[in-house]
């Protein structure tokens, strides 16, 4: 039987609605709106694509949006500086920092400069401590990691008491997820195993796993005989692996070989279409979440 497919466009599409909706009650009985500053440094195209995605986003959904972009030239104290105004802004409740910066800039120092309260990326060591404690500490999970824990949750897959593996343990994606994935709560209540590059018997670890998260970054590394049948598979990775002769356009693979892993898996994202979607959608989410709680009322 075929895997059912949890498709991030469809999900993301509902989140937006949802999104939507709140930002004009809260306009109607605040008069105020989310407001998003997005400081692009330089003229990196795949930054650029990605910062006009958010824009388009953002003003979609009733956001003020900022857009400062800075010459590749500006220096780490200047930037520190800009932070700064937008950290004192009342009208600006989320900071995002394209990365990735030039290499006279420290990354880590920028981005540590960020009020943690408008840190709706939620990498700032504030944020992940507050991920790590769980429950109401919590304010901005890290954006694909909250898309993964939606698309679980709002695939109706059954999380509490569930065995989840998760492959890779990046800062961005394997480490959060999994630690999101075993706190109390809706979306959780799992056991969870990581595994990596240094893991002896991965397929074994892979076997057991009722919900299995892969971001490794390395295409088609899971293979179908590594699925539990009818697990919920779900797969991060975004992997180019050529060029279409049709289309002159990217060819895109996952790290888990979908083709087969379809006649196993009970659910599975696709590639592309799946996770992709769903880390601006939860950018836009922490934003509003930033608003409300200024207002007192999340």
């Amino acid at each position: 039987m075929t895997a059912k497919l949890i498709k991030g466009t469809e999900i993301r599409e509902e989140i937006l609605e949802e999104i939507s909706a709140e930002v004009k009650a809260i306009k109607e009985k605040h008069g105020v709106v989310p407001g998003l500053v997005t400081i692009l440094v330089g003229e990196n195209p795949a930054s650029i694509s990605y910062v006009t995605l958010k824009i388009k986003t953002a003003d979609r959904l009733g956001f003020t949006e900022v857009q400062d972009t800075q010459p590749e030239t500006i220096s780490e104290e200047d930037l520190l500086k800009l932070i700064d105004k937008y950290n004192n802004d009342d009208k600006i409740h989320g900071i995002l920092v394209q990365l990735p910066l030039p290499k006279h800039i420290n990354e880590k120092k920028v981005l540590n400069a960020i009020d943690p309260d408008k840190d709706v990326d939620g990498f700032h060591p504030v944020n992940v401590g507050r991920l790590m404690i769980g429950g109401d500490e919590v304010k901005f999970p890290p954006c694909t990691p909250a898309g993964i824990q939606e698309m679980i949750i709002r695939a109706g897959v059954e999380t509490s008491g569930a065995e989840v593996v998760v492959v890779g343990r990046s800062n961005i994606v394997g480490k959060p997820i999994a630690n999101m994935m075993l706190q109390k709560g809706p979306g959780a209540n799992s056991t969870v195993t990581i595994v990596h590059t240094r893991t002896k018997n991965m397929e074994e670890h892979c076997k057991r796993a009722d919900i299995l998260v892969v971001a490794a970054g390395v295409p088609n590394l899971v293979k179908p005989e590594w699925i539990k049948p009818g697990a919920c598979v779900i797969d991060v990775g975004v992997n180019r692996v050529g060029v279409s002769e049709k289309t002159g356009k990217a060819i895109l693979k996952g790290d888990v070989d979908f083709d087969a892993a379809k006649e196993i898996a009970g659910s599975i994202t696709p590639v592309p279409g799946g996770v992709g979607p769903m880390t601006i959608t939860m950018l836009m989410k922490n934003t509003l979440k930033s608003l409300k709680f200024r207002l007192g009322i999340a």
